[in-house]
């Protein structure tokens, strides 16, 4: 998965006094990562060596980074739910004179957290900003945790996974445990995930796909034992977009023969997807394959239009890989799954149905929708 940057929102939230600040969605993420600072942070240029658990941790060197976990749940009863809980971590500066204050950091963090009710209906989306001082936010690698405030993914034990995953605001909660599943995916050239033919436009980018997973899940008054599978995606990263990409559309699908898939359209601001646009195939035995754009084909239909912000997102889609000979329809559980914070845009769980070299397949997963225009962006 790619950033959703948080650079000029960073900067703006370190240069004020310790009140809080609760930004509304204002800004593009595509003009916000072309209008970043590179120099002085080091770059994905090349191939490296993952280490594990320490790249489960921080990369203070690097710009970017961020702690993406989505899954699907339900209860013995068959309610459904999907989750999203992922933190941001942004430099405003890759150096900065020593200060007394305890306040004092370089570092600022977001989290978003997110609950699709699916049989009720509902779409809960919450935002929460810090500095990285005093504690309030921060990450580890051993044992691993990262955390906002009180909203936390951390190690169970000495290792992770298994993992830890709480967050809570006003009536909705989830705190789930999620057990080893498949060894670290690296996506892209050996966990090299280029964005653009520009040198160094890349990240460092690996998943976990395929986690089990247990827990609650509440709302309101109701408490519902769930379990289902989760994602977490990895990456740190300096660089920014190419100058034409306008936005993205990513696919995290688990499906029912125990294989994953993740792919990632970027796309130009005439809506052509970019070259660099790429994904892997995971086999049920953890072996991975890359896949270039010419690998897989992604067609959008029909239409849901934002009541928020007039953004028109595709109503569901189609995903096939010839060389899979895999035939899939994604269709979101809600239509309403657009995250009404900072950055607005479109996450949330989806359905797939289709075929497999002949043979019926099915699965969830989770998709992201960013850069497409709002009503007054038209």
């Amino acid at each position: 998965m790619i950033l959703v940057s948080v650079t000029l929102l960073a900067a703006a939230f370190l240069a004020r006094s310790e009140q809080p600040l609760t930004p509304r969605a204002s800004l593009s993420v595509a003009t916000t990562l072309r209008a970043a600072n590179e120099q002085g942070y080091a770059r994905a240029i090349e191939p490296r060596d993952f280490r594990f658990p320490a790249d489960h941790g921080p990369h203070p060197e690097f710009r970017t980074e961020w702690w993406y976990y989505t899954g699907n749940l339900e209860t013995a009863e068959g309610r459904r739910f999907g989750f999203q809980l992922t933190f941001f971590r942004s430099a405003l500066a890759p150096d900065m004179p020593a200060r007394e204050s305890a306040w004092a950091t370089r570092q600022a963090w977001l989290a978003h957290f997110t609950v699709s009710d699916v049989n009720g209906g509902r779409f809960h989306s919450f935002e929460r900003w810090s500095r990285g001082a005093i504690d309030l936010a921060g990450a580890r690698a051993e044992p691993f945790r990262v955390w906002v405030k009180d909203w936390t993914a951390e190690a169970v034990g000495s290792q992770a996974p298994p993992m830890h995953l709480a967050a809570s605001e006003g009536d909705v909660e989830i705190d789930l445990v999620f057990q080893p599943g498949k060894p670290p995916v690296l996506q892209g050239d050996r966990g090299l995930s280029r964005k653009s033919a520009e040198v160094g436009n890349a990240s460092y980018y690996y998943s976990l796909t395929r986690m089990p997973a247990a827990g609650t899940v509440r709302l309101g008054g109701e408490r519902f034992a769930v379990t289902g599978l989760a994602w977490m995606d990895r990456e740190w990263s300096t660089s920014s977009l190419g100058r034409d990409q306008a936005g993205w559309d990513w696919f995290a699908l688990q499906l029912s023969d125990g294989s994953e898939l993740m792919l990632y359209r970027l796309r130009h601001q005439d809506g052509a997807a970019d070259p660099a646009s790429s994904g892997t195939v995971v086999a049920p035995t953890g072996d991975a394959r890359h896949l270039r754009l010419s690998d897989f084909q992604i067609a959008g239909s029909g239409e849901w239009r934002s009541p928020r912000s007039g953004a028109r997102y595709p109503a569901q889609w189609r995903v096939r890989i010839p060389s899979e000979e895999l035939d899939l329809k994604v269709q979101p559980l809600l239509a309403d799954q657009e995250l009404d914070v900072s950055f607005r845009y479109w996450e949330g769980a989806v359905e797939i149905t289709g075929t497999q070299r002949g043979r019926p397949i099915r699965g969830r997963g989770y998709v992201e929708l960013t850069g497409y225009p709002t009503a007054e962006h038209r």
